[in-house]
């Protein structure tokens, strides 16, 4: 009986907590009490759940308390110690002891945190930290007195200070900036104009090495390239002193676009095609040439700048080639600038006109003849990338190029020339015979401007012997054909004789008058990198180049020391020593002073001992040390005339002096140093290889007292500066870590 009273007891307990449950949540007190689930594989009960909810049955919660596991065990023992007849045929739940109600407050709803869906949290930065732990009546006492943080610098700050440092060409700094402060210091990502204007500055020196570098580490980002990218990567490929690794690398980078179809617009064509003018030939120039016109963009004055490059790269037809790409350009309808003329003036200067008899079919005919078909569009005529075209032209390119690379394919002996209507068959012996009145034939006896003749040398050291009752005989220097025109006078025109110096390239121009008469019709004026050129051309001792330095004045230029020593230069090669000495009074007149390069250039014309000697002792009366390029100029003008006693002399002024000799000098020691082939001197006695013997034992002895000098590599002075100092700490044997 006892028993069956504490269990009702216990029973109003539980009633009792439910009640004030509900009260304090404000729910009726309609229950149902669920049995307690017992933990599968033991003997203690599980927490006990009672859903609470309202008679509608629309809202329910479910109530978790824990039991206390003491009271649950001791109930369980009683239960199962009373008799059966005293249990209830009901089932009576487990004795539960509720907590408060602040305990209840306090860990409802709190056993899902345990299994939240989010996983991810985002960190909150110091500055939002401060402001939610910071008190408020404080809040304005510490904005007065704590300073402002100090921000962190941004991607785009970096990106200017490399600018910067770019144009003060200071590419190792902005290397070292961008990957030691950038990267490691601050961690910050970088983005694409961080590493473009990076690329641009190591193409700019030819850096070619480090810009794929960057472009590689670029791509691992998941950056993407822009124009200016691809643009700086062939700039480097262009600029670099090894042209073979440069085109490869282009090549590579030019098939990798094709392959993932990103179109290039015309600047990075332009620097694609100045890849190939520098570093292939003008046939690839042509191939990136076709392929700018196929995509329809606008040809330019740079695009046929860069084609007059590339024919410079051919020294035995390229001024032939530069003569046609210009006319093309002239054709289009593209006006020159002044570095297209000064590139004529290099191909002048440097390149031959190939075969005569071709060079006269293709210079010398009828301009519809010759000159590719130009096929005239609308004015804003679309084309596929939905520009337009800036001159109403579409050029042949195919019909250029086939004309540019055609070969002669009939024989020296006799020429088929085809000039206008006219054609005439010569043979080497009309050539050299001397043109007769009665040799003309009728149709050629009386010319005008209608029928066009077929002989012509331009060159006035070349001109055939002409009666005075000719009608040939008024040729001038006037009316002698100038090649830049389109339309030519060809009345007083026989034909073009053998053209070998620059000077006779130039008379083809028209010389300098006609030359400078040309820019000027183009509304443009010389400057000094065109007068420089100029005065490598001119004919030495011509009124041309007397006159240099009135057009100075005219023009209102100030020549630099570059300018005299072009001068002094042509003239040594020339062996005119006085001629190269006496421009040293100009110079001095001009307020300029003598440098290395002006005493290199007169070391060329120093072909005896006396000479030489006098050369060094001058330049050090001027207080310039002679260097190894001023003794390489001097020891090659002694071995051409197997001057064994001079070279000795040079070489004991080079130890005297301390000048460690380069690879050039090196070399040319050694080609001096050698027996001719198949000589003997002990069957036949040779004047000029007397003293052989004496110069190679002392050249011998010479080598081992001397140091060489060794040939810096192009790239070390942009290696960043830290790198370079723990190079040489290593070398030495010192300790990087300690000068630190």
């Amino acid at each position: 009986m006892s028993k069956l009273l504490s269990l009702m007891c216990f029973r109003n307990h539980c009633n009792a907590g439910l009640h004030s449950i509900s009260k304090y949540l404000s729910i009726p007190p309609a229950l149902s009490i669920l049995t307690c689930k017992e933990v599968p594989g033991g003997r203690l009960p599980h927490l006990r759940t009672y859903s609470l909810g309202t008679g509608r049955a629309a809202q329910s919660r479910n109530v978790s308390v824990s039991s206390s596991l003491k009271n649950c065990h001791s109930a369980k023992v009683t239960q199962n110690s009373a008799p059966m007849s005293e249990r209830t045929s009901d089932p009576v739940p487990t004795c539960v002891e509720l907590e408060g109600s602040d305990q209840a407050e306090k860990d409802f709803g709190s056993f899902a945190k345990s299994y939240g869906s989010r996983k991810v949290f985002r960190k909150m930065s110091p500055e939002l930290l401060d402001l939610k732990y910071r008190d408020a009546s404080r809040a304005e006492e510490e904005e007065e007195v704590v300073s402002r943080p100090v921000q962190r610098n941004t991607t785009y700050w970096y990106f200017l200070q490399c600018k910067k440092l770019l144009k003060q060409n200071k590419l190792a700094e902005a290397l070292d900036m961008f990957e030691t402060q950038m990267l490691k210091a601050e961690r910050l990502e970088p983005e694409e104009y961080n590493y473009t204007v990076l690329i641009g500055g190591c193409g700019r020196v030819g850096y070619l090495k480090k810009a794929f570098k960057l472009y590689n580490d670029m791509k691992k980002r998941g950056l993407v390239p822009t124009d200016a990218t691809y643009t700086a990567l062939f700039n480097a490929c262009a600029e670099s002193p090894w042209k073979d690794s440069g085109l490869q690398q282009a090549l590579k980078l030019q098939h990798e676009l094709k392959r993932k179809n990103i179109p290039l617009n015309l600047i990075t064509y332009h620097a694609l095609l100045k890849t190939h003018a520098l570093c292939s030939d003008l046939r690839a120039c042509f191939h990136v040439f076709k392929e700018i016109v196929q995509k329809g963009h606008a040809i330019t004055q740079e695009t046929f700048n860069f084609l007059l490059m590339g024919c410079l790269k051919d020294k035995e037809h390229g001024f032939r080639f530069a003569l046609q790409v210009w006319r093309q350009m002239l054709k289009v309808g593209i006006e020159p600038n002044s570095h297209s003329y000064n590139l004529l003036l290099r191909a002048a200067r440097d390149c031959g006109i190939g075969d005569s008899s071709v060079a006269s079919r293709l210079l010398l005919s009828n301009e519809e003849a010759v000159t590719p078909k130009v096929t005239r569009g609308r004015r804003g005529q679309k084309v596929k990338n939905g520009k337009e075209w800036t001159c109403a032209a579409t050029l042949d390119v195919d019909a250029l190029e086939s004309q540019l690379f055609l070969e002669a394919s009939t024989r020296r002996g006799e020429e088929s020339l085809q000039v206008g209507n006219v054609t005439a068959h010569l043979n080497e012996e009309m050539l050299d015979k001397p043109v007769m009145e009665n040799d003309l034939n009728p149709n050629q006896k009386y010319l005008n401007q209608d029928v066009f003749s077929d002989l012509v040398p331009v060159n006035r050291n070349h001109v055939t012997p002409i009666e005075s009752t000719s009608p040939l005989s008024s040729v001038t220097s006037e009316s002698l054909p100038n090649l830049l025109d389109l339309r030519i006078d060809y009345t007083n025109i026989i034909s073009l004789g053998s053209v070998r110096s620059a000077s006779d390239r130039l008379a083809l121009m028209g010389n300098m008058e006609g030359f400078l008469s040309k820019m000027k019709g183009h509304g443009l004026k010389p400057d000094i990198r065109t007068l420089t050129l100029l005065a490598d051309i001119v004919e030495s001792g011509s009124q041309s180049e007397s006159s240099l330095l009135s057009i100075f004045e005219e023009h209102g230029l100030k020549p630099d020391i570059l300018f005299f020593n072009t001068w002094v230069r042509k003239k040594a090669k020339l062996g005119d020593l006085e001629g190269a000495k006496a421009l040293l009074s100009v110079v001095s007149e001009r307020a300029l002073e003598a440098n290395t390069h002006t005493f290199c250039s007169l070391a060329i014309a120093c072909r005896t001992q006396k000479d030489g000697l006098q050369l060094l002792s001058d330049m050090q009366a001027c207080g310039v040390n002679p260097n190894a390029h001023v003794y390489s100029a001097l020891l090659n003008s002694a071995a051409k005339r197997l001057d064994y006693v001079y070279l000795t002399e040079i070489l004991r002024h080079m130890k005297h002096n301390k000048v460690a000799p380069n690879e050039v000098i090196i070399r040319q020691l050694e080609f001096a140093a050698q027996y001719p082939p198949n000589f003997d001197k002990y069957k036949s006695k040779n004047t000029y290889l007397e003293k052989i013997d004496g110069f190679r034992g002392y050249y011998n002895h010479w080598l081992k007292s001397v140091p060489a000098q060794e040939t810096p590599h192009p790239w070390e002075k942009f290696k960043t500066p830290t790198k370079q100092v723990e190079v040489e700490q290593a070398n030495s044997g010192e300790d990087p870590k300690a000068t630190n």
